[in-house]
């Protein structure tokens, strides 16, 4: 295990496996053990594999300012871990917020990014552009609401993420949540990133990006879909990859884990 510190902020991390380095980056409302089918199977590869919890989340810190959960400061979490770890280039697999952090760092760190693997979220700058993913994310704007926003999600066992969303994971990660404020630090990351205001004028403005690219978006996502993953491709200079996976839902590499390690060891070069 590691840790990294970002003005005062501490990351922790873990390695599995050496050779070619690749991280993983995982999204809400997870920690790093959203990974845990991905890691030995990337391991097993050839792969140096690099599991942090981001801030917020699991064993790093927690700060208590929105504005820490800025992708462009947690961007800085995932260069000092690689810093810390002698590299300076990586692959990058992201899902969910992890994958809006992937996109952002190769699009604005490119020296950092080998290549990138998008799970379940496309580009920022696709991802209000339609009706149809506005109706599907209206559950943002009620996240905003310090207080509210935990009170919802919490009400009637946690209703929300075990039958709305479907988390294969629930009982563990509402665990989690509950333990030591992190529910808060983990909206956070919404109220930092999609403020209200962001809604009335969504562009996000970001270099394209140069590194190859692997999309993956499954049919059973109930919170994304998948015209913000393909119209991706808009945004990507380098090479574009898009894969669909019939039936998983939002958290696909725990529903078909199989698959989506055949699709990170195909596109991810050793």
């Amino acid at each position: 295990m590691g840790r990294v510190e970002v003005d005062g902020t501490g990351t922790e991390y873990r390695v599995a496996g050496t050779g070619r380095p690749v991280i993983l980056l995982h999204g809400f409302p997870d920690s790093g053990w959203l990974w845990r089918h991905q890691v030995p199977a990337l391991a097993a590869a050839g792969f140096q594999v690099i599991v942090p919890d981001l801030r917020g989340y699991g064993r790093s810190d927690k700060p208590r300012a929105v504005s820490a959960y800025r992708l462009t400061v947690i961007g800085r979490d995932v260069k000092a871990i690689l810093a810390d770890l002698g590299l300076t280039r990586a692959h990058v697999v992201g899902h969910d917020w992890g994958a809006a952090l992937a996109w952002q760092l190769a699009a604005l760190d490119p020296g950092c990014v080998d290549h990138l693997v998008a799970l379940s979220a496309g580009h920022p700058s696709t991802f209000l552009r339609t009706p149809e993913q506005r109706r599907r994310s209206a559950y943002m704007l009620l996240f905003q609401v310090p207080g509210l926003a935990e009170r919802w999600l919490a009400r009637n066992d946690w209703a929300m993420l075990r039958d709305r969303a479907a988390h294969p994971d629930a009982d563990a990660v509402i665990s989690r949540l509950e333990a030591g404020g992190s529910l808060t630090s983990a909206l956070n990351w919404y109220r930092a990133n999609l403020p209200p205001r962001s809604w009335a004028a969504p562009r996000v403005r970001l270099p394209p990006v140069r590194a190859p690219v692997m999309g993956v978006w499954s049919s059973g996502d109930f919170a994304l879909t998948r015209e913000q993953m393909t119209d991706s491709a808009q945004n990507v200079a380098g090479r574009w990859r898009f894969e669909y996976l019939e039936g998983p839902g939002h958290w696909l590499q725990l529903e078909a884990p199989g698959e989506v390690n055949e699709l990170l060891l195909d596109f991810l070069p050793r």
